[in-house]
């Protein structure tokens, strides 16, 4: 193991015990739901690094020397995948070459959503990218893409690929927004599957078994930490279906569509999208069609996103009778940890239950 932190612990004498002098893996996680998850799983040994602060884009952050350095020291690197974070890729092979990389939207547990095509979410297009999404997964990915991403991360395509345009900085604000708008394109992968609670839980037990494999002396507390975690998602989950209970049926607008897996697991659906992505701003005649969508559904609520532009929604709203809430899938107000992404669940769920 290249890089070690040593952490003793008084959490309990079980965990001194167990945890005081062992080798404790250096972890870095890219976004702070998944952060979350991994602290969750690491609560009591050791605290991940976070490479993407909150408040920052995913999609073009620029590192700072310490976000940097967190890969550079890495054992253990857990991101979405570059699907989320296209200019995270370059970084993570060149600083992160000796440490073991794991994409969890690649994971072989976790359910996929394709990006949704049309302006309108319709119950036709539901038939196209909605259930059905593992076998979609392993149609798509297959066993040796799992298998390969995880062992071959650092393998030659990606060492030509991403040889040039990481420098020291790693890039600017600005670079890989073509990459992520391909990302965003019709028939590709939605990226914001952290959004499932489902894939939550699974994601905990993946971090488990990484963490198990690389640090064994406290795999039973990872196995620990993993099962609690998935029972406050359980939780979570019941609580935020029980709010939703109330708004079942009533369809409601988002302002990138980030949130199908959030629908498909609480069985909601929204009626449409004011932008496909977050990265750029929606056409005259998407706005248009939104606003028709808007109007001819009788849509109540619009939600909007603290990070981007108001005036969007403020068009989208005008002459309707419409409310608005603001929504976060990145849960920006709350405090990162190993309670964050319960709560970012919650969060969600009490936007869209809020703005009737």
């Amino acid at each position: 193991m290249g890089h070690i932190r040593f952490l003793a612990t008084a959490a309990t004498v079980w965990t001194v015990a167990t945890a005081a002098f062992a080798e404790v893996p250096a972890v870095a996680a890219d976004i702070t739901p998944v952060h979350g998850l991994v602290s969750r799983v690491m609560q009591g040994v050791g605290m991940p690094d976070l490479v993407v602060p909150p408040g920052a884009s995913p999609h073009s952050h620029s590192m700072r020397p310490s976000e940097a350095r967190a890969l550079d020291q890495a054992d253990l690197v857990f991101w979405v995948g570059p699907r989320l974070t296209p200019w995270l890729e370059g970084p993570i092979a060149t600083l992160a070459s000796d440490a073991k990389v794991i994409a969890l939207l690649d994971a072989e547990a976790t359910q996929q959503l394709m990006v949704r095509e049309t302006v309108q979410f319709g119950q036709g297009h539901d038939d196209d990218h909605g259930g059905g999404h593992d076998d979609g997964h392993d149609e798509e990915h297959g066993d040796d893409h799992h298998d390969g991403h995880d062992e071959e991360h650092h393998d030659a395509h990606h060492d030509d690929e991403h040889a040039s345009g990481h420098d020291a900085d790693h890039g600017t604000e600005t670079a890989h927004a073509d990459e992520h708008e391909h990302s965003h394109e019709a028939g590709s992968l939605d990226p914001h599957a952290w959004l499932m609670a489902e894939n939550g839980s699974a994601w905990l037990q993946v971090i488990a078994e990484a963490l198990a494999a690389v640090d064994p002396e406290n795999a039973p507390l990872y196995m620990r930490n993993a099962a609690e975690g998935q029972a406050e998602i359980a939780t979570a989950a019941a609580e935020i279906a029980t709010k939703l209970d109330a708004v079942a049926g009533k369809p409601f607008v988002v302002f990138h569509d980030a949130y199908q897996y959030f629908e498909t697991g609480f069985g909601i659906q929204a009626a449409g999208a004011i932008s496909l992505s977050d990265a750029s701003d929606p056409s005259p005649a998407r706005i248009a069609e939104i606003r028709a969508t808007v109007q001819e559904m009788k849509v109540r609520c619009v939600l909007s996103e603290p990070q981007f532009n108001s005036g969007l929604v403020a068009t989208v709203l005008d002459g309707t009778d419409a409310g608005t809430a603001i929504v976060d899938p990145l849960g920006v107000k709350l405090e990162p940890g190993p309670q964050f992404y319960p709560q970012l669940l919650a969060s969600v769920g009490d936007a869209i239950a809020g703005c009737y």
